[in-house]
């Protein structure tokens, strides 16, 4: 499992959208803010900027001075096989802001499946959960999942739904993720 705690020093080149963290609010982050990198995962980005901690997302890399993520690619022929395999990797590039573990070492994604709908187009079903029911990043959690695995070549449409039950709990959590979280 990669990650990267960091305290690089950051300087924001212009103004750039930004999810306050943890209460999910869209803002704007005006250029020549100065702050700090907590959390480079995934393609996104936490920083701490007066105060406050804010996600930024991938595509808006280049206000901090970072690389904006590449397309995916996919070979032409690919099959449903190597699509799943595609989302499922894409999930793991799925981060909360304040935990440095992925949504699927996580175990919050329940379900994930992917449905062929015609001409050669997919549909990605997706149940996942949240650490806590009042997680004010859950809608931006949601809009991440969806947002990343429909960058999935052939993948044009991606439904998360949000569900509580089972209600999650630390043993849902790969080993991986308590060992690195120290939950045992």
């Amino acid at each position: 499992m990669s990650y990267s705690r960091t305290s690089e020093p950051v300087k924001f080149e212009r103004d750039c959208p930004a999810v306050l963290v943890p209460q999910g609010e869209q803002v704007t982050l005006p250029a020549g803010s100065v702050g700090y990198i907590t959390q480079a995962l995934g393609g996104s980005f936490t920083v701490f900027v007066e105060g406050n901690l804010f996600r930024i997302a991938g595509e808006n890399a280049d206000a901090i001075g970072k690389s904006v993520p590449e397309p995916l690619q996919l070979d032409e022929d690919a099959g449903d096989d190597a699509v799943e395999k595609l989302v499922w990797e894409q999930l793991r590039t799925c981060f909360d802001p304040e935990i440095p573990i992925n949504v699927v070492e996580l175990g919050l994604v329940y379900q994930c499946d992917v449905e062929p709908i015609g001409d050669g187009t997919r549909r990605v079903n997706i149940k996942m959960t949240l650490t806590a029911p009042g997680c004010g990043m859950g809608d931006i959690l949601v809009e991440d999942v969806r947002t990343k695995v429909e960058r999935v070549p052939t993948v044009v449409d991606a439904d998360v739904e949000l569900v509580f039950d089972p209600p999650w709990n630390q043993s849902m959590m790969s080993e991986a993720a308590r060992l690195e979280t120290g939950m045992f």
